[in-house]
């Protein structure tokens, strides 16, 4: 595999945007690609983003913490934002402290990333069942309490990690009392007091004003890899309204998320699935049929690493990478997961209708692709297949998954 010219091609700041509705496999490029960059960034989201590494026989599931972190030596970032979840950050920490991956010295948590609390995952669990009460459907989320911390970020009431090291039990019994009224929940103070003071133990000394970090970096010639979070069609602006996060997912909410000029991004690498999936409620048009998307969701691992939930499955769709394409700045393709379609007798391709499904089929291969990292070793089908995808946006795949593990990647420089 060769990766030591990317920098050169791709630039010294690139971003990893999902181009689908998240789960198409960031990480593993992300990781691949860590090898080579200087800084390794998160700029949004929360723990509802999970991102599945494997290297050898050992798999890796970061929720908060950026995929490059299993690289020695790189400095990791996390942006302003992100909200974060104190225990799940604790947790992965140890993770990596426990397969003896040192973390702490080089990492840089922003002071104005939001903290996510545990009642935070009450109000969400209470919201949905209101609304499923009320409408008869929910939003479908992961209940992790992302939304309602950016709800408190955006009325201005959360508490950002720069007020760690406080006391913060006065405004956890405000907030007690108001959630009590409001939804009936009582916060267990004392569980969030615990998690903030070993925290603020933990990596109390490595909260930074990240925007002038990240400023200091490109001063200094580091080249800097952003790691997206979800999918484009998730945006809370740009996607598929009101069955998406709450945060922007698209390049441009990386780069306000880590505070940096769009001046300095070099490349963006959109990541869509060979097929495409989805988690919960909404619009998916190109969604298989039960028994297809059985077969891919079994095939392909389709269930959530951060709430086990099993995703639906379907075909990939043209005009949702054309618009994930033009919102983003996309110039390169990482079309991963092509192996989960090695025992499709058919190949269908979503290419735009009004509002109905609209396919382009082309015949499918019907043999093994795993671990294949050369694009002329792929079967003939496989190649028209990523040659239909190239043609129809005007984008080239120049990353092509074919396995979970690190190596099974095809690189075409």
């Amino acid at each position: 595999m060769h990766v030591k010219d990317l920098v050169k091609t791709l630039g010294k700041v690139c971003a990893v945007i999902g181009a689908q509705w998240g789960d198409e496999g960031k990480g593993k490029l992300v990781d691949i690609l860590s090898g080579q960059y200087d800084v390794i960034a998160r700029a949004c989201g929360g723990a509802n983003a999970g991102h599945t590494i494997v290297v050898g026989d050992k798999k890796y599931v970061f929720h908060l913490i950026p995929s490059g972190a299993l690289h020695d030596g790189k400095e990791i970032v996390i942006g302003s934002g992100m909200v974060l979840h104190l225990r799940t950050l604790l947790d992965e920490i140890k993770v990596l402290e426990d397969a003896g991956i040192d973390i702490i010295g080089r990492l840089h948590i922003s002071g104005s990333a939001h903290i996510l609390f545990n009642f935070h995952k009450q109000v969400d669990e209470a919201q949905e069942i209101s609304r499923e009460k009320s409408s008869g459907k929910g939003i479908g989320t992961t209940k992790r309490g992302i939304g309602p911390a950016y709800e408190d970020k955006a009325a201005r009431t959360g508490i950002r990690m720069e007020s760690l090291g406080r006391n913060l039990s006065l405004e956890l019994s405000a907030m007690s009392d108001e959630l009590r009224r409001v939804y009936g929940i009582s916060i267990d103070t004392e569980k969030e007091l615990s998690d903030l003071a070993e925290a603020n133990k933990k990596f109390g000394d490595r909260i930074f004003d990240t925007p002038a970090l990240m400023q200091k970096y490109l001063l200094s010639g580091k080249s800097i890899l952003i790691e997206g979070a979800q999918g484009a069609h998730l945006d809370i602006d740009h996607g598929t309204y009101p069955h998406v996060t709450s945060s922007s997912t698209t390049v441009s909410g990386a780069l306000q998320g880590l505070g940096i000029s769009p001046f300095t991004l070099s490349s963006v690498i959109g990541i869509a699935k060979a097929y495409c999936t989805r988690v919960g409620a909404g619009e998916f048009l190109s969604e298989a049929d039960e028994k297809t998307a059985s077969r891919l969701r079994e095939r392909g691992g389709e269930y959530g690493a951060t709430t086990g939930r099993p995703r639906r499955c379907g075909w990939m769709s043209i005009p949702d990478l054309q618009k994930s394409a033009s919102i983003n700045g996309i110039g390169h393709w990482n079309i991963t997961k092509l192996d989960v379609l090695d025992g499709e007798e058919t190949i269908r391709i979503e290419t735009g209708a009004d509002s109905k499904a609209k396919y382009h089929e082309l015949p499918g291969w019907k043999t093994s692709t795993k671990g294949f990292m050369t694009f002329d070793d792929l079967p003939e089908n496989a190649r028209n297949f990523i040659n239909f995808v190239e043609e129809r946006t005007g984008i080239p795949a120049t990353f092509i998954g074919t396995g979970p593990s690190r190596e099974e990647m095809i690189i075409r420089l």
